[in-house]
């Protein structure tokens, strides 16, 4: 059964990359040149996606993209405690897995927080000499 599971999921995934990969308009080397072939003598501008070209602001891109992946996996670490600490049913081992699950989770968030809080305010003081302002003004 689980061979035959294993077998059916790597022809699957065979399947569906080697349709996403044929299925693309390629053009042939030896295209024409006409007013309607996508081959054709025209200027082709691209703008910059980021909007910016400084090291210190892709950096802090990059940092915010991974920042938000690590909190986003220590949210599913948060629902997963949760949801193995629901289903014990009364097992005293499950409920000590769901709850070390849930305390190792919410420690990593804190982590995540004090780090980007630390990386931010690093990059605020090389780039513009201030620190974050975390006061509100009423």
């Amino acid at each position: 059964m689980k061979i035959q599971f294993s077998i059916m999921f790597y022809v699957g995934l065979i399947f569906i990359l080697s349709f996403l990969f044929l299925s693309q308009n390629y053009l042939p080397a030896n295209a024409t040149q006409g007013e309607d072939s996508p081959v054709s003598n025209k200027t082709v501008t691209l703008t910059n996606p980021i909007g910016s070209t400084d090291i210190p602001t892709l950096i802090g891109y990059i940092i915010k993209a991974v920042m938000g992946i690590v909190g986003s996996l220590a949210l599913v670490m948060v629902i997963y405690g949760g949801f193995v600490w629901m289903t014990a049913a009364g097992n005293a081992e499950k409920v000590t897995q769901g709850k070390n699950i849930l305390i190792w989770a919410i420690i990593g968030l804190v982590v995540i927080f004090s780090a980007y809080i630390i990386v931010a305010n690093i990059i605020s003081v090389t780039t513009t000499g201030e620190l974050i302002d975390t006061q509100t003004s009423s």
